[in-house]
């Protein structure tokens, strides 16, 4: 598998990572075992993770097999520093509501806590998990400092941030950074996770032009629309599906409208033409597009995980692609667009 640089750093991860959200609890031990085999034997290195993720209890399976199924060094391991807020409008999906608490103490108090579950002691990526308009962004960026100049995290990065609340952190950190050299802090945001799938190309307003303008690099969680691209819900919801599941249905529902479906009838139509499945022409059109570092691929079973690696093999023509974009081209307008 392809391995991408993270921004303007030495850090690379592969094109597709793999998320834990449903390790501990949708999906056992055995289960959890089986994936990450299967991702890193398919050369995966990425593998994101957070304590919002039934409170904890990914974290712990996923440090209860490193050593066993992969060495630790072999991984990139990502993760949040706490439940990561979802964009505005969409419901939560973790129970968390309202701003994340980035005060300092919160922030390393949750970081050793991370450690501690993973049985490491470092992050290869350590994210700030959203934007709190309640604690000032000094005192958020003085955590990622003291966290990467203590070694407890290798490069620091941020959660569905909005494009200037990006730009913001980004200038920040050159201010607080040493005096007179330019040169920005030790807790510098490299990265920056958001929501994008055909679905959902929010990020392509402001936050993907900050990103690259910033040298950042950008991590895209739910890059199959929260399951929807897969074209399971086109006849109805299966029974074993995250729609008929009573802690996820709220987070799938966004994306059962009109609008939704006409995108992933042209997901379906791309699929019958290339001869694949419509599930590895969503996770490529995102793996590929201009400023993506990993799409973050969650699965329940092993099964459904192979289902997406196959996605690899897929490269989309140009003018399946332009298709693609027509159909779920976000709207623009004063200021992005003059």
């Amino acid at each position: 598998m392809q391995q991408r640089y993270v921004g303007r750093t030495g850090l690379r991860v592969s094109r597709l990572g793999l998320g834990t959200m449903t390790w501990g609890r949708d999906t056992d031990v055995h289960e959890a075992t089986d994936q990450l085999h299967d991702f890193t034997d398919a050369g995966g290195t990425l593998i994101d993770t957070g304590n919002g993720y039934g409170g904890g209890v990914a974290e712990e399976v996923l440090g209860g097999l490193l050593g066993d199924v992969v060495a630790r060094d072999d991984v990139v391991i990502c993760a949040r520093a706490g439940a990561a807020r979802p964009p505005a409008g969409s419901p939560s999906f973790n129970g968390a509501g309202g701003a994340p608490d980035t005060s300092r103490r919160a922030m390393l108090a949750a970081l050793d806590g991370c450690l501690t579950r993973l049985g490491t002691d470092h992050l290869d990526l350590w994210l700030v998990p959203g934007w709190s308009p309640a604690v000032p962004l000094d005192e958020t960026l003085s955590a990622l400092d003291a966290a990467v100049t203590s070694g407890r995290a290798r490069y620091a990065g941020v959660s569905n941030f909005a494009g200037w609340q990006l730009a913001l952190a980004a200038a920040g950190a050159v201010a607080s950074g040493m005096a007179g050299t330019g040169r920005a802090a030790p807790g510098t945001p490299v990265a920056v996770e958001a929501e994008y799938s055909l679905v959902q190309r929010g990020i392509e307003r402001e936050l993907l032009p900050a990103a690259t303008a910033l040298g950042v690099g950008v991590l895209a969680w739910s890059p199959l629309g929260r399951g929807v691209l897969t074209g399971k819900y086109r006849t109805g919801t299966p029974a074993d599906s995250r729609a008929a599941s009573d802690h996820l249905a709220h987070f799938v529902a966004p994306y059962l409208n009109r609008a939704a479906r006409r995108v992933v009838d042209a997901v379906v139509t791309a699929g019958d033409g290339l001869g694949c499945s419509p599930l590895e022409v969503a996770l490529a059109w995102v793996r590929d597009q201009p400023g993506i570092c990993s799409a973050i691929v969650g699965a329940r079973t092993a099964a459904q995980l192979r289902a997406s690696l196959a996605s690899d093999d897929v490269e989309l023509p140009a003018e399946i692609r332009a298709a693609l974009d027509e159909v779920s081209a976000p709207a623009l307008g004063y200021p992005e667009r003059v």
